[in-house]
């Protein structure tokens, strides 16, 4: 009787290669290379504590204003940023003007609060026994 696997003879060496170069080709297709790189706008920015006493986080150097213009506009909030909701839950409270001009002297609308004597006996009684 045989033992299991023994009847296998070592792959040919050229199949192999043949193997071989075609996944080298096919990765080779799917690579690109980046020589540029850039902060991504959507992704929030991570401060990081400098030593106080390492020379070179101590050099004075002069800010590039378009790098700061993009961490500024990265951090404004979505109204800010775009003139229309990006997604569905931004449609939720995009608007955020009131209908109506709020009016102070008509009661139907505005409700402030009022002090009577039965709530000023609750306003004294905060701080300790009534």
């Amino acid at each position: 009787m045989a033992a299991r696997g023994g009847g296998k003879e070592p792959p040919d060496p050229v199949w192999q290669n043949r193997l071989l170069s075609e996944w080298v080709r096919k990765e080779l297709r799917c690579q690109k290379l980046h020589t540029q790189y850039g902060v991504n706008p959507l992704h929030r920015v991570h401060v990081i504590t400098k030593k106080p006493m390492s020379w070179h986080d101590n050099i004075e150097e002069p800010a590039d204003a378009k790098f700061l213009n993009l961490i500024h506009h990265a951090a404004l909030e979505p109204t800010k940023k775009y003139s229309e909701p990006q997604t569905e839950s931004q449609e939720i409270g995009w608007n955020t003007t009131p209908l109506i001009q709020v009016d102070r002297t008509d009661c139907r609308l505005y409700f402030p609060r009022r002090r009577t004597d039965i709530t000023k006996c609750c306003h004294g009684a905060r701080g300790g026994a009534v």
